[in-house]
């Protein structure tokens, strides 16, 4: 096979990296791009023998990169974060192609945010510390040793943001990674192997290997030299993952589906409220904190889906190479057949489209808002993660909490209330991880980041992610208990 790719100017190398050299597999699998379903390129297929390098790789590096200082490891993440500025062009452009999303999204907001992950994390490692404090006159001091290799297992839908948000604390604190990106969208993965070894990251602290799913994935998350698995992805996935680390006990944290509601109050600001609803089909509704759910207060329900209908008419879906385009594409054709499923499902369930209803030309499926829609149908209780939102009203506060709880999910839910002790009433009952009021995917790292019930299990986010990529240790020293033997 080819080792190198061009894509739209910009060379990608397609072989996995794995202790600090490029490493070919026999077998590849096509990488397409979701704008015109053209191949980008043939990459290595990795399999059992691959995770075994990789994690070998990693095994090796890792003492010394547990001995080095948390400053010369805060200044190497930092020289990342460099070289991720440096080329945010070429990042922007190699993931629109990869995975759809829009490029001016990846040029002026996601890419950036790539560098602030590193820098965050290698800021926020230099001020990690527990205060010391005592029991009986003994001294106990709390520590954070680092845990070892660590397997990151990332999606295709914000390929470069969501692996760097778990790689960076990672090798904060001290671990060694092996990344596996999501098959649909492995090249940026590739693109970040070439600037952490520009920036002196030693060989093998890095590893990446491409692979289709189980093929790779079991080989990796069962292994016993493995001490650390996070995943973002559906809840099949994690199931399997999660049986796979069992006989280890390898600790998980899983950032999984969700189905999000958007509680929509008649004191709100209703431009606002619709916004926020409008603002759901970002990124073509593969957003897992989309609130796909829309609740509406009954007295404000009919104005709210006029003016609904209004904002979402001006959405331009189309290439999103181009600065004016709004939606992009789906994916993958599976991906279009699923979102499709589930929406002619509803259709035979009696649901009925406000807007959408069908897929457009390629992989474009049209922005979608289905009504008179009952609350244990699929399409309800179902992660469609596509442009597809529903519509439902209440009549109480305690309806809509009920309604807004009424999933196995609880990742996220935003409420819209022009009333703060009903904000502060209802964000206290409603499951989730993340809630906003009056705004939506406003995120700071500083903050927990998770899910509840089948979205997730663990936080991460500033401390919590050293909590989870460390092992805390307590030393318990007694007081005047020193003898000297000289």
């Amino acid at each position: 096979m080819s080792e190198k790719i061009v894509v739209a100017g910009v060379s990608v190398d397609t072989r996995h990296w794995i202790g600090g050299r490029r490493i070919a597999s026999a077998e590849t699998f096509a990488d397409v791009s979701p704008i015109d379903q053209s191949v980008l390129g043939e990459i290595a297929r990795g399999g059992p023998a691959e995770a075994e390098a990789a994690v070998a790789a990693a095994r090796d590096a890792f003492p010394a990169w547990a001995a080095t200082t948390r400053s010369e490891r805060a200044r190497i993440l930092h020289a990342v974060a460099d070289g991720v500025e440096k080329r945010i062009e070429d990042l922007a452009i190699v993931e629109t192609h990869d995975n759809g999303a829009l490029l001016r999204s990846h040029r002026r907001g996601v890419m950036p945010r790539v560098a602030h992950n590193f820098r965050f994390f290698a800021d926020w490692l230099l001020t990690l510390d527990h205060e010391d404090f005592e029991t009986r006159g003994h001294r106990n001091h709390v520590s954070w040793d680092p845990a070892g290799p660590c397997v990151l297992i990332t999606p295709w839908n914000a390929p470069l943001m969501l692996a760097t948000w778990k790689v960076a604390p990672a090798l904060a604190a001290g671990n060694t990674v092996v990344l596996k990106p999501a098959e649909w969208s492995p090249l940026t993965a590739s693109l970040l192997a070439d600037i952490a070894a520009e920036a002196g990251l030693p060989a093998g602290v890095l590893n990446v290997v491409q692979g289709l799913g189980a093929e790779i994935g079991d080989s990796l998350t069962s292994h016993p030299d493995v001490r650390r698995i996070s995943f973002t992805g559906s809840v099949p996935t994690a199931r399997r993952i999660a049986a796979s680390a069992a006989a280890n006990l390898t600790p998980l944290s899983l950032e999984l589906g969700g189905k999000s509601p958007l509680l929509v109050f008649a004191d709100a600001d209703l431009d606002l409220a619709v916004d926020l609803a409008v603002e759901q089909y970002d990124n073509a509704g593969q957003v897992c904190l989309a609130a796909t759910r829309i609740l509406v207060e009954e007295p404000v329900a009919e104005e709210f889906t006029r003016r609904f209908t209004e904002k979402a008419a001006t959405l331009r879906q189309g290439d999103p190479r181009d600065e004016t385009t709004d939606l992009g594409p789906t994916i993958h054709p599976r991906q279009v057949e699923k979102i499709d499923g589930f929406v002619q499902r509803a259709f035979a369930a009696g649901a009925r489209a406000v807007i959408g209803g069908s897929a457009g030309q390629d992989l474009y499926y049209r922005p979608t808002l289905l009504t008179d829609v009952t609350q244990d149908s699929e399409i309800v209780q179902e992660e469609v993660f596509g442009p597809v939102l529903t519509l439902q009203t209440f009549a109480t506060e305690n309806e809509a909490v009920r309604l807004a709880n009424d999933t196995r999910f609880g990742l996220a839910a935003t409420v819209a209330t022009g009333d703060p002790e009903r904000a502060e009433r209802v964000t206290g009952q409603l499951v989730a991880g993340t809630v906003w009021v009056n705004c939506f995917f406003v995120r700071d790292l500083r903050a927990p980041f998770g899910g509840s019930r089948h979205s997730g299990v663990g936080r991460e986010g500033g401390t919590w992610s050293f909590d989870f990529y460390c092992d805390l240790k307590n030393t318990v020293t007694a007081p005047n208990g020193w003898t000297n033997h000289g």
